[in-house]
């Protein structure tokens, strides 16, 4: 069988990936850098406990909730404008944010600063498949990437502490204004406008559904990971399985959905969504846990921490980088598999941490597992944009990142509701509520044999956290290698399936 040529990228295309790489970094830095900055604006604010919450939730709920229509949005539009809109809104929503006076003005910068960050992700992604057709190439563009995103969570937390060190708590959100000035003055000159020229009008009662279905789901996990079930975490529950499935019904209808069902019928569009889906859910969990053994247990400063989580960082950016070039010559699922087995022992290793001076298994158990996250993150994502036409680019980058986004609110809610049950069985009886509810809650009651006890607890509920991981990572390996088992046809090749077909 012959293989497909597709042009070849040139230095506009790469300088244009160095700008698009911009707002990955900025997103991700952003992910992390506000559980720094947190305690120096609540002495400043005075928020209480539930604004709090809403000032770091809210960010998460709008993403979550936008992805698909802004990536369905860029398709009609087009991807280059939307990006530049984004860009405008996230630099302005951005100093409205570090100039809060009071938490009410905070909440909604942030719920602005969502919204924008949803218009950024999918279309960066999206504009990336346009430009770079050769599959080799486009596997090569998504691993820088997935290498950018990696860069800037372990960035956040250097980058917010030496803020946080110099200027005041509004500083980490200023961080966005001369990313976003240099992405608007750039990005017509390197990026090219792309959209399809066919797309009919967008269907607002499809965008109130869901709407209505992804913003209950993201807060009804998240509800559980704090507080556990309750009844207004079920009804939010429910409510969005059925404005789910009233939204499933409607697309079927449309001449031109908002979301194309019919690429679910891929098998390997299905096995790299689920890949996504439980990757993130695993990892974004053991990362929770992790930061918070390395500052509460061992009992590193933020920036210390952060400086102990650069090797994995390194570790996935190479990875992602490298992923393109083995993909070559591995088979898709197997690759993806291999990549989540890998990280399933970087787990194990961390289900043997043994106490407060386990620190050093921690850093090489978080090595291993984002060796194997690395690979999975690119070609996983490769797979999900490589599957739907060019002029669907944009809401197939959107569901990359919506399984992603669901995919971290789950294993939240999920595993950390494990880990936290863990933590309270293992403390001893007795315990004051306020330091059965967290770690940082034992540490601020501030009796020593508490906080050994706690310590002891916590290191327990990391080492649940790890074996589940590893279950968890092994399970999706095996659907990932029985649904991702050969190229298929369609209208653009991943470039794991490109080399599969050169092999044959």
């Amino acid at each position: 069988m012959s293989v497909r040529t597709q042009p070849r990228a040139g230095v506009r295309e790469w300088l244009g990936l160095a700008v698009l790489a911009l707002p990955t970094l900025l997103l991700s830095v952003d992910a992390t850098v506000l559980y720094l900055a947190l305690p120096h604006l609540t002495t400043d604010l005075w928020p209480t406990a539930t604004q709090t919450l809403w000032i770091v939730d809210i960010y998460g709920f709008m993403i979550g909730g936008f992805l698909i229509t802004m990536g369905t949005l860029g398709d009609r539009i087009g991807r280059r404008r939307l990006l530049m809109i984004g860009a405008l809104a996230f630099g302005a929503a951005s100093v409205l944010a570090a100039y809060a006076t009071d938490p009410t003005v905070l909440i909604a910068a942030r719920a602005l600063l969502g919204v924008a960050g949803a218009t950024l992700m999918p279309s960066t992604l999206a504009l990336i498949t346009t430009m770079f057709r050769d599959p080799g190439q486009r596997g090569m563009a998504i691993g820088v990437w997935a290498a950018c995103f990696s860069a800037g969570l372990a960035a956040g937390p250097l980058i917010g502490g030496a803020l946080l060190e110099l200027f005041w708590w509004g500083s980490v959100f200023l961080l966005a204004v001369p990313v976003m000035v240099v992405l608007l003055v750039a990005a017509p000159v390197l990026l090219p406008e792309a959209k399809d020229p066919q797309a009919g009008r967008i269907d607002l009662v499809s965008v109130a559904l869901s709407l209505a279905a992804m913003l209950p789901a993201i807060y009804s996990l998240k509800v559980i990971a704090t507080e556990g079930i309750e009844v207004g975490a079920l009804v939010a529950l429910v409510a969005s399985v059925v404005f789910g499935v009233l939204f499933v019904r409607r697309q079927r209808t449309l001449a031109d959905p908002l979301l194309d069902l019919r690429l679910f019928t891929r098998p390997s569009f299905v096995g790299a969504l689920l890949a996504l889906l439980v990757g993130l859910a695993v990892v974004g969990v053991v990362y929770l846990f992790a930061t918070q053994y390395l500052q509460m247990v061992s009992g590193l400063s933020p920036l210390a921490a952060g400086l102990w989580l650069l090797p994995s960082a390194v570790a996935m950016i190479v990875t992602s980088i490298a992923a393109p070039v083995l993909a070559r010559k591995v088979a898709p699922g197997l690759l993806v598999a291999a990549s989540l087995v890998v990280s399933a022992v970087g787990y194990v290793l961390l289900a043997f941490v043994d106490g407060p001076n386990g620190m050093a298994l921690v850093v090489a158990g978080l090595v291993v597992i984002y060796l194997g996250i690395g690979p999975m993150m690119a070609l996983g994502t490769d797979l999900v944009v490589s599957r739907a036409p060019a002029e669907r680019a944009g809401s197939a980058a959107a569901m990359s990142e919506t399984s992603m986004e669901f995919g971290l609110a789950l294993g939240v809610a999920v595993l950390g509701s494990l880990g936290a049950a863990v933590y309270r069985s293992e403390l001893p009886g007795g315990t004051p509520a306020e330091a059965t509810e967290s770690l940082a809650g034992a540490l601020a009651v501030g009796n020593a044999d508490l906080v050994a006890a706690a310590r002891e607890a916590f290191t327990s509920a990391l080492n649940a956290v790890g074996w589940a991981g590893a279950v968890a990572a092994v399970g999706i390996a095996v659907v990932t290698a029985l649904l991702v088992r050969g190229p298929e046809a369609g209208p653009n090749q991943s470039a794991m399936e490109e080399a599969a077909t050169s092999r044959n």
